[in-house]
C-alpha cells in the first residue's frame, strides 16, 4: 500500500510531477526512479482508482494476463492466459506501487496547470501549489462521462446510469433495461444483465467486434506475434482517424469467448439500430441494424483472413476451423420503442467519455480540444502526455505498450534536464478561460476514442 505519510508540501519544488496514479504514472515513475529522478505523483483518489471506481462487478481484462507487462513487473500469476477481474487488477498495481516505494501522494487532484514565465511549470493542486521542471500528464482519455442531451427528455420514472456508474443489475429497478451503445463496455454491461435474467434492449453502434479464439490460440496473441501492438500510428495513412477508432468488442469474462450480438438476439435479446431520437417515452432509432451486425462480422472475419495469411507465409502448424455463420438475421429494422409499453424502467448509456483539460492553460490543443504531440512530447518544452490510445502504437493505452511509452518519455526528460528553455508560452488572442470557460454549463467536452 501507499504510505499515507506523504503530503504536497505547499510551495515545493519538484523536477517532476507526474499526474495520475493508475499503470501509465506508475510506469512513468518507475523508469524515472530507474535514472534517480526526483518526482512526485499526484493521484486525485487511489492508486487505481478509475478501476476501483468505473468499472462493474464482473469486470475483467479483454486482453490475457501475459500482456500485463508494466516495467518490472510482468504477471507473475498461475493464470497467464486467463483475465484479471476488477480486484485483481487493483491488487496488481497496489502491488507495483509498493514494489519500487513508488512517490504517490493519494487523495490529491491538479486543479491548475501553466507555464512559469522564469521556466517550468506551476501545478496548483487540492492540497497546495507546487513548481516542476518538467510535467508528465498520465490521468488518461476517459475523464468525463457522454450521454446525448437527448437523455433529458426521458421520462423521470425512468433510471438513468452511465456505463461509469454501473455495477450490477441490482442497481435498476425490476423491468427491462435499455443498453445504448455497444462499444466494449456496452455490450459486456448488456451480457451482464442479460446473464442475470434481466429483459435487455439494445441500441447497436458501429464497433467492430473480434473472435476470441482462432486456429487454437487467443487472436490477441496471434495480433502480437504479427506486430499489430507495435505498428506506430505514424504508419497508417489515416493516423489522425486511427487515434478515434472504436475498439473491437470482446470479453474475458468465464476464461474469455466471442460477444456475438446475434446469439443475443437468438436468446431473447432485443436489438435495435442506432439511437436517434427520444420524444417522452417514444425512442426512435435509425434503420442501420443490419448494417452494424454486418459490419462488425466483417472486421472480425477480416482479421481472421490477415491471421490465416500469416500463419500460411511462416508455415505455422496450426488446426483449421470452420469460418463464423450467424446465428440470426433481423426480420426487419425496428424504428421505434415505446418504453411504457414494454416495461423499460432503466437505461445504461454507453457511449463513452471525453476529456476535460481545461485546467491546463497552455496552448497545446488542436481545434478539437486533442492534445498535439509526437509520441507524447508536446511543443511545450518539458510537458508531455502518456497513456492516451494510439499515443504513439495500438498498445500506448494498454498494460503490454504504455511501459515502452514511458522509457521513451524519460529518455525525453532526461535529455530536457540538460537544455536551458524558456517555457514562458503565451496564448495568440484571448485567455485560456476565454477560449474554455471553466464554468459554462453548455460546455461539451472533446470526444475519447470509445
Amino acid at each position: 500500500m501507499i504510505e499515507t505519510t506523504r503530503s504536497v508540501h505547499d510551495g515545493g519544488h519538484h523536477p517532476v510531477v507526474v499526474i495520475g496514479g493508475g499503470q501509465a504514472g506508475l510506469a512513468m515513475s518507475w523508469w524515472l526512479t530507474q535514472r534517480s529522478i526526483g518526482h512526485v505523483v499526484l493521484e486525485r483518489d487511489r492508486v487505481g482508482g478509475e478501476w476501483r471506481k468505473r468499472r462493474w462487478d464482473t469486470f475483467c481484462l479483454v486482453t490475457p494476463n501475459w500482456q500485463c507487462d508494466l516495467p518490472g513487473h510482468p504477471y507473475a500469476g498461475d493464470d497467464a492466459d486467463g483475465f484479471m477481474v476488477r480486484d485483481e487488477i487493483v491488487a496488481y498495481l497496489e502491488a507495483y506501487a509498493a514494489s519500487f516505494d513508488a512517490p504517490v501522494v493519494e487523495g490529491v487532484e491538479a486543479t491548475r496547470l501553466r507555464a512559469r514565465p522564469e521556466g517550468g511549470f506551476e501545478v496548483r493542486t487540492t492540497a497546495g501549489t507546487l513548481t516542476a521542471d518538467q510535467v508528465v500528464l498520465a490521468a488518461g482519455p476517459y475523464q468525463v462521462p457522454m450521454r446525448p442531451r437527448m437523455a433529458e427528455r426521458l421520462p423521470a420514472g425512468i433510471v438513468q446510469l452511465h456505463s461509469s456508474e454501473y455495477r450490477n443489475p441490482a442497481q435498476l429497478p425490476p423491468g427491462d433495461v435499455l443498453v445504448v451503445g455497444t462499444g466494449q463496455s456496452g455490450c459486456q454491461i448488456a451480457e451482464d444483465l442479460h446473464l442475470a435474467g434481466r429483459s435487455v434492449h439494445l441500441a447497436t453502434g458501429s464497433a467492430p467486434r473480434v473472435a476470441r479464439y482462432y486456429r487454437g490460440r487467443d487472436v490477441v496473441a496471434w495480433l502480437s506475434d504479427m506486430g499489430y501492438y507495435s505498428k506506430a500510428v505514424t504508419d497508417f495513412e489515416d493516423a489522425d482517424a486511427v487515434r478515434f477508432r472504436v475498439n473491437h468488442y470482446v470479453t474475458g469474462r468465464d476464461g474469455g469467448r466471442d460477444i456475438d450480438l446475434r446469439a443475443f438476439a437468438r436468446d431473447g435479446m432485443h436489438l435495435y439500430g442506432r439511437l436517434s431520437d427520444i420524444d417522452g417515452g417514444l425512442l426512435r432509432f435509425a434503420p442501420d441494424l443490419r448494417k452494424n451486425l454486418d459490419g462488425a462480422d466483417a472486421v472480425s472475419e477480416g482479421i481472421k483472413d490477415s491471421i490465416d495469411a500469416f500463419i500460411a507465409t511462416r508455415g505455422i502448424d496450426a488446426p483449421t476451423e470452420p469460418r463464423y455463420v450467424p446465428v440470426w438475421e433481423p426480420a426487419e429494422e425496428p424504428a421505434t420503442l415505446d418504453l411504457a409499453a414494454a416495461g423499460v424502467t432503466g437505461v445504461v448509456w454507453s457511449t463513452g467519455f471525453g476529456r476535460d483539460h481545461r485546467w491546463i492553460e497552455l496552448p497545446i490543443f488542436d481545434g478539437r480540444g486533442y492534445p498535439t504531440h509526437l509520441r507524447g512530447v508536446t511543443s511545450c518544452p518539458g510537458l508531455y502526455f502518456l497513456g492516451l490510445p494510439w499515443l504513439h502504437t495500438w498498445g500506448s493505452g494498454r498494460f503490454a505498450g504504455v511501459g515502452a511509452d514511458a522509457e521513451h518519455l524519460a529518455r525525453q526528460v532526461v535529455a530536457h534536464q540538460h537544455r536551458t528553455v524558456h517555457t514562458g508560452l503565451h496564448w495568440l488572442a484571448g485567455t485560456p478561460y476565454q477560449t474554455s470557460p471553466a464554468d459554462d454549463e453548455d460546455w461539451i467536452a472533446p470526444r475519447t476514442v470509445a
